[in-house]
């Protein structure tokens, strides 16, 4: 497995990625992957490596590179405050200009092949990868929301108000037990998708709780449910993608 740094220009500064892919059989398509709210850290290096593996050039943003170049905390309440500041100051229209940035660095990529992304977003990065593939529609090929969150909002950017310019594949992967996507919010994504004739998938992960993906997550890390997402990301990839 090849990995390495990379500090991308941005309309707003310097963003620090984590990228990795096989070290050798390139070049690769390329896999957007955007961190929860918790932010890069070795859960997240090794869900990277992982999608690599299978044979992607994965690239994971640091999405918080305006206020610092490293973040990290805990689940108590002081740390959880300082965790809802940070995801606080990310935006649709941030993430988007990020991508923007993403988009443009990689075909100076020698192990990238240069053809349309897939992404996928957790938690807090469900809308942004909605948002991605709204604004780059001849770039994204697919985009999957893994537990996410705010997937429909009062403001002009809410995922489902943008359904209408979509032309990727969209995968919804929910858990039942989530406050944050709530069935009632799926539903009308769902339905805004529908009418604008997105091809997507809404699939419930029964008992499953927000955050059910990740390994470090006490309490709420869900072996199956987690097991069964990579195999979703798999099959989505490897349509839009690999066979590409």
């Amino acid at each position: 497995m090849k990995e390495n740094w990379f500090d991308i220009a941005t309309p707003d500064g310097t963003m620090n990625t984590f990228a990795a892919c096989p070290d050798e059989g390139g070049p690769f398509p390329a896999v957007l992957f955007y961190m929860d709210a918790f932010g890069l850290r070795e859960e997240i290096y090794a869900m990277v490596r992982r999608l690599a593996s299978a044979g992607y050039f994965v690239v994971a943003p640091n999405l918080y590179y305006r206020r610092t170049p490293e973040f990290s905390t805990d689940q108590t309440p002081a740390g959880m405050a300082r965790l809802f500041e940070m995801m606080s100051h990310l935006t649709n229209t941030g993430v988007t200009a990020d991508t923007g940035a993403l988009l443009a660095w990689l075909p100076s990529q020698a192990e990238v092949r240069h053809a349309r992304v897939g992404a996928v977003g957790y938690c807090m990065s469900g809308p942004f990868v909605i948002a991605a593939a709204a604004a780059f529609p001849d770039q994204v090929a697919c985009v999957a929301s893994i537990h996410g969150a705010h997937l429909v909002t009062d403001r002009p950017d809410s995922p489902h108000l943008l359904a209408r310019r979509l032309r990727s594949e969209v995968y919804l992967g929910c858990a039942t037990n989530d406050k944050w996507a709530e069935p009632r919010v799926i539903a009308q994504l769902e339905a805004a998708l529908q009418q604008s004739g997105t091809a997507h998938r809404v699939e419930w992960y029964g008992g499953a709780q927000h955050g059910f993906v990740f390994p470090q997550r006490t309490g709420v890390y869900d072996r199956p449910a987690a097991e069964r997402h990579w195999s979703r990301l798999h099959a989505l990839f490897d349509r839009h993608l690999l066979r590409a």
